[in-house]
């Protein structure tokens, strides 16, 4: 019987301890809480803190820059009689360097930036036989869609924007000039390469 009062004494002290370190648990869980909360509204966002890096907009830039060389190069190099060659199914050599200029010039309009005074993209196919226009309209765009991105201002890269089907930032509308310029420079080497034209910047090593 001593020993049941002794257990149930030696139970009792020991809850008696432990309410104390209860009662502060709670009250350490808001507090955490709080914390965890204050983090996640500091937090910037990933496009935010992509869009305020330093040397952003002139990454982009360069990765545009080079596009610009290489597409321009191959525009020059395709023989004329081999613009309005294709594989079954696929644009023209003239159809991809026009869609690629089309880009430039519409792509840029998702920002504010308007087209040049009697540019019209859906009539660009119509010369996409023809070299010599092609190869001008390729340059032309090229110029204005760089021009567009450099009179944005660095810290206008994270604002929002309706991108066709969905909202963006201004920083991902100059990424879509990016990966849509170097995805057709890939595919306008295969259209070399398969006319036994070598890209004029790896002539070197054909």
């Amino acid at each position: 019987m001593k020993r049941l009062i002794s257990s149930t004494a030696v139970l009792a002290l020991a809850f008696a301890l432990a309410l104390p370190v209860l009662a502060q648990d709670k009250p350490m869980e808001k507090v955490e809480a709080k914390v965890d909360a204050k983090k996640a509204e500091a937090k910037p966002s990933v496009a935010a803190m992509t869009a305020t890096a330093p040397g952003v907009k002139a990454s982009a830039l360069h990765s545009v820059e080079d596009a610009q060389k290489k597409l321009v190069a191959l525009a020059e190099a395709m023989p004329a009689d081999k613009y309005t060659w294709h594989p079954e199914g696929a644009r023209t050599v003239g159809e991809v360097f026009n869609h690629v200029s089309a880009a430039n010039f519409f792509i840029p309009t998702l920002v504010g930036v308007k087209m040049p005074a009697g540019v019209d993209p859906r009539g660009f196919d119509k010369d996409a036989g023809d070299k010599a226009k092609t190869v001008e309209t390729l340059k032309k765009s090229f110029d204005h869609v760089i021009a567009a991105i450099k009179g944005l201002p660095e810290a206008d890269l994270g604002k929002t924007v309706k991108i066709f089907d969905h909202d963006g930032t201004y920083l991902d509308v100059v990424f879509i000039v990016v990966s849509h310029a170097h995805e057709h420079l890939g595919q306008s080497i295969a259209y070399a390469r398969s006319n036994g034209v070598v890209p004029p910047w790896s002539a070197k090593g054909q």
